[in-house]
């Protein structure tokens, strides 16, 4: 059977690695879990883990987190719409936001429901997505900050998600000093700057990140361990916490190139390995996964001796070497994945997804490691207090 894992003891060391930086910084942050779907199990693991506060850019999987994860603080993550505006200030307590037509609108859904919105205004840094340009920020904050239900919580920014702008220290100077700006003039305060993201960690880590940026939005780098900037993994964290288990379905010694001629008569790119000569053979696996559930261009065998050849719509092939090293029919193969192939394995209906181990598992282990770790607390603290 084809399926997704999610380690929680392997998104468990993340969290909490993650979490010791957000403290050293000291920054709050925002567990982006868009790349989730809304998957049930792994939301409930987060809210056992302590997560609080979850952002997704998809009203349905707010809904779903809803429901299934109550009394959480929730970030709508995408730019709001002028038609969803309803379900946004229903369903999320923060949004992020770059115009004035939405936010006023915001602000009357808001109080057909009689709360308050939280906002973040988007500023334009150099990635071409969402944001106002920082010439303008004075005149729209002034024609936002008196709406009686909407709060600004701050300013933010979106930097490598769309162009690949590297961030850097000179762009989140320029953040702080336009919350100093707004501040001043208006004589209110600016709590937040969201501008963190898993491409800001390096920066970070490198302790060069301004301590004005006290909030971050964190998604890939919990979920695959990702350095979005050098390549990689960041220090510590687990690359292994999401991985693709796809069942072999035929294991056969063929030849490895193509003896006749070849054109481009499929969809879909192809994998070319210059090391194989005509002639050559050596044992070929075929996986029931294919472009139709995932990109497999992001996929990357477990096992190094592996390499992914190429693959329709249903099926992946995969070259073994000159031993198939036990593998045998309805067995399977192993893959790492990025965060495209993660994405749509998530969302595809034909992917069987699970947690390991098991929730309430899980959930024991846990409670055993809180009762050893408690007597060491209370004994700590006692020595602290005498």
């Amino acid at each position: 059977m084809n399926r997704v894992t999610i380690d929680l003891h392997a998104l468990k060391h993340n969290l909490g690695t993650i979490k010791g930086w957000m403290d050293q910084h000291p920054a709050t942050w925002t567990v982006v879990t868009k790349v989730l779907c809304g998957h049930a199990d792994t939301l409930r693991a987060l809210q056992v883990l302590g997560v609080r506060s979850m952002g997704d850019s998809r009203l349905e999987n707010l809904e779903a987190i809803d429901r299934i994860v109550p009394d959480f603080e929730s970030w709508y993550v995408r730019v709001s719409d002028l038609s969803s505006v309803a379900k946004v200030a229903r369903f999320a307590d923060v949004s992020l936001n770059s115009e004035v037509e939405v936010i006023r609108s915001l602000n009357d859904e808001a109080k057909k429901l009689d709360r308050i919105h939280k906002i973040i205004i988007m500023i334009e840094l150099g990635d071409l997505r969402e944001g106002i340009l920082p010439g303008s920020l004075v005149k729209f904050y002034e024609r936002v900050f008196e709406l009686p239900n909407v709060e600004v919580l701050g300013i933010g920014a979106n930097l490598g998600c769309l162009a690949g702008a590297v961030p850097n220290v000179d762009q989140f100077t320029q953040l702080a000093l336009y919350r100093e700006l707004l501040e001043l003039k208006f004589h209110r305060k600016l709590p937040m700057i969201s501008a963190g993201s898993s491409a800001v960690l390096p920066l970070l880590l490198e302790g060069k990140l301004p301590r004005a940026i006290n909030h971050f939005r964190i998604g890939e780098a919990i979920f695959l361990g990702t350095d979005l900037v050098n390549g990689g993994s960041l220090p510590t964290l687990r690359n292994d916490v999401v991985l693709l288990d796809a069942e072999i379905a035929e294991i056969k010694e063929k030849g490895l190139v193509p003896l006749s001629e070849t054109a481009v008569m499929t969809p879909f790119d192809s994998e070319s390995d210059e090391s194989l000569s005509p002639g050559q053979r050596g044992y070929r696996a075929l996986v029931s996964v294919g472009q139709l559930d995932t990109e497999i261009g992001g996929l990357t065998p477990v096992d190094p001796r592996h390499r992914i050849a190429g693959a329709s719509s249903d099926i992946t092939v995969v070259n073994l070497g000159d031993d198939p090293n036990g593998l045998q029919i309805g067995g399977t193969i192993r893959f790492r994945v990025n965060y495209a192939a993660m994405l749509r394995l998530m969302s595809s209906k034909y992917i069987a997804k699970i947690v390991i181990p098991s929730l309430s598992e899980f959930k024991e282990t846990l409670e055993t490691d809180r009762q050893e770790i408690m007597p060491a607390v209370e004994s700590l603290e006692q020595q602290t207090s005498g």
